[in-house]
């Protein structure tokens, strides 16, 4: 729970950008929880195409009619993040095998840094199955169609973004 009493879950991520993987996900984790914080990662170990501030902000953009989803952005280790906003769940999705792996691990390095948040798996819608952000990010890079794989607003901003860097804008 959440310091409010209610049953919130975080969902951390990179979001550069956010696909509609990630709004499913978090839409579903309304099945469970209360509310979900989408926790926007400022410490990615990635070169993002998106600041942090600008991906808030299309975080908040999706979601600005949904009262069940706030959106912050989070520097550092995501348990003391977790620690500070008194919550006890971490969502996560698993989209193949491939990921079962890494998140595993990550679970397991946060269990032991805050034994008293739990992480909670949930497997992909199969549609979303074989997207990720870096596979959209390349798609958009080289002019592809992406439409129906991230939010309108998202595929914009994507478009925009890397017609700034083909004209030395950004």
């Amino acid at each position: 729970m959440g310091a409010s009493g209610r049953r919130i879950a975080i969902y951390p991520g990179t979001f550069d950008p956010l696909t509609n993987g990630h709004v499913s996900l978090i839409r579903r984790g309304f099945d469970i929880f209360d509310g979900v914080l989408v926790a926007v990662a400022a410490d990615t170990g990635k070169k993002t195409l998106f600041s942090l501030d600008e991906r808030v902000r299309m975080v908040r953009e999706v979601f600005a009619r949904e009262p069940r989803v706030t959106v912050e952005p989070f520097a550092g280790l995501l348990m003391d993040f977790v620690r500070r906003k008194k919550c006890k769940a971490i969502l996560r999705g698993l989209r193949a095998v491939s990921d079962f792996e890494y998140e595993f691990q990550m679970g397991l390095m946060n269990r032991r840094l805050h034994q008293g948040a739990q992480t909670i798996y949930m497997m992909t819608d199969y549609k979303w199955l074989y997207i990720s952000s870096t596979i959209i990010k390349n798609v958009a890079e080289l002019g592809g169609d992406i439409r129906g794989l991230v939010p309108d607003s998202v595929e914009k901003q994507l478009i925009r973004r890397y017609q700034e860097l083909r004209e030395g804008k950004a």
